[in-house]
């Protein structure tokens, strides 16, 4: 007996255009949409007669348990419905969208998956700073700054150790102690830069070192959502800045 359908789509970083094809074609199939705070409202455009229900998470409020999303999943594909759920990002990146897919397929309910492009490399070079770059970073660790249990990753404290550029997700509160870490391992003027609301009209961003950031994040009142990235592919950002301005000043002289 068909039970309807899960299909976990990422949404991307933020900017409506970062969404995949397969992303927009599932929201054209969907009869329910299930979003989260970080998915920018436009995106159910694509999906104007299926019942849109907002299941996110703002400033520490929800407006449902996980419990509760998974049973309203089930509830709505029991309807042999075909249910999106929509998340910022790529689900399978710190997104609990392999947990739904469990549990919707547990339930006997068809899953799919459409991969989104993760803001942990896109929200980066959107700002022109890579996550890898010859001679400066030969690989990259992605790391969730608050665990489960609202505690720093330990992997943080492993990443402070290697020569690779660190992108953390959701660690704002936790900013002061990443860069005593990375402080403790000799690495104070290592550069760092502070993504808030990437790729949006919003976006905000702040530039330092391990030693300056905190003081940088203040000043331009950084806080979440934002991705904090260390590392000296961010000094990237700024070699072109320099490379343009040099071309522009060659150019005036020349007119």
């Amino acid at each position: 007996m068909y039970r309807g359908k899960l299909t976990v789509v990422g949404a991307g970083p933020g900017d409506v255009d970062l969404i995949t094809l397969k992303g927009v074609k599932a929201l054209q199939d969907a009869d329910v949409v299930l979003y989260d705070a970080l998915v920018d409202k436009g995106l159910l455009d694509y999906a104007p007669n299926a019942e849109q229900i907002f299941v996110g998470k703002r400033k520490g409020c929800y407006a449902y348990q996980q419990e509760q999303i998974n049973e309203l999943i089930v509830e709505r594909a029991y309807l042999r419905k075909h249910v999106v759920r929509l998340k910022g990002g790529d689900p399978f990146v710190f997104g609990r969208g392999a947990e739904e897919m469990e549990y919707a397929a547990e339930q006997g309910i068809e899953v799919a998956v459409v991969p989104g492009i993760s803001s942990s490399v896109s929200v980066p070079a959107f700002q022109n700073i890579p996550v890898t770059k010859r001679g400066a970073a030969e690989s990259f660790w992605v790391i969730t700054g608050t665990t489960k249990e609202h505690k720093l990753s330990k992997d943080v404290a492993l990443a402070a150790k290697s020569n690779a550029t660190v992108v953390i997700l959701m660690g704002m509160s936790k900013l002061s102690e990443i860069m005593e870490l990375f402080k403790s391992e000799g690495k104070s003027d290592v550069p760092v830069a502070i993504i808030q609301n990437g790729t949006t009209d919003k976006e905000k961003i702040g530039i330092g070192t391990v030693a300056s950031i905190e003081y940088k994040a203040r000043e331009q009142q950084l806080s979440n959502p934002a991705i904090i990235v260390i590392g000296e592919v961010v000094g990237h950002r700024e070699k072109i800045l320099e490379i343009q301005r040099e071309y522009y000043h060659k150019e005036a002289v020349l007119l």
